[in-house]
């Protein structure tokens, strides 16, 4: 009788024994089952967080530094502003008429509302799938008599005397490249002097002339104006007001 009554309780105890271990293998199951769901949720939420590559302009990326605080009247360094342009300054090399070089080094310098709505331009010609390339920004006066001496002709030269609105720092002198690494071709090479250059001038194929007239069209719409026998120059709006200035840079 004694036997049986501990062998009921030793069977009444290892079923017991066993449920409760069958409960606590369930229970963390279930409590690992909750953990794994709750991780992809994180997951996906944080996927939806990092933008998209495609969403994010190169100029919203490239840009350093914010002038806000500085008169748009002050010079300012382009790369300082903007990683975004395709610098080619054709008077730091012997690549120009003058056939020398005039700057010591690359530096394209403007007056900061000038900088401010090439960097404007050039954003929209990003979303099209090019950016701007700098040929020529701002021209220190005694560069410019230099050039009179050479080609003492308005229609392509500003006569020093008065100024050019390079020597002011709200000009530029620009073409175009692909975001492939590819230059647009405008029918005739920068600082050519003859019709041929000239926005008026139509004998050209049909793609020069809508290359043209997309530089021309996104230039205006960035408060620049056309000079009428260069398709490279491009005047800020009302830059007359600004000073001719003849300081020279500092490339170091």
């Amino acid at each position: 009788m004694n036997f049986q009554k501990i062998l009921t309780c030793l069977l009444l105890c290892y079923f017991l024994s066993g449920c409760s271990l069958q409960n606590k293998k369930s229970s963390t199951a279930q409590e690992n089952q909750k953990t794994s769901n709750h991780e992809v949720k994180v997951n996906d939420t944080n996927k939806h967080l990092i933008p998209d590559e495609s969403e994010v302009t190169v100029a919203q990326k490239h840009r350093l530094t914010d002038f806000s605080h500085i008169d748009d009247t002050t010079f300012v360094n382009l790369k300082e502003l903007s990683n975004d342009f395709i610098y080619d300054m054709k008077y730091a090399t012997t690549s120009n008429f003058l056939k020398k070089a005039v700057y010591d080094c690359d530096a394209c310098y403007l007056r900061l509302k000038a900088a401010k709505a090439l960097i404007r331009a050039n954003e929209k010609f990003i979303k099209k799938g090019y950016r701007i390339v700098l040929f020529d920004c701002y021209r220190p006066l005694s560069v410019q008599k230099k050039m009179w001496e050479i080609v003492p002709n308005p229609t392509y030269v500003a006569n020093p005397q008065k100024g050019s609105i390079h020597n002011r720092g709200a000009a530029v002198d620009i073409g175009l490249e692909s975001l492939n690494g590819n230059r647009v071709d405008m029918g005739t090479e920068f600082d050519f002097f003859g019709i041929e250059a000239s926005h008026h001038y139509e004998n050209l194929p049909e793609e020069i002339i809508n290359n043209r007239k997309l530089l021309k069209k996104v230039m205006i719409q960035s408060d620049f104006r056309i000079f009428d026998s260069e398709w490279w120059h491009y005047n800020l709006k009302a830059a007359q007001k600004f000073p001719v200035s003849d300081f020279n840079w500092n490339c170091d």
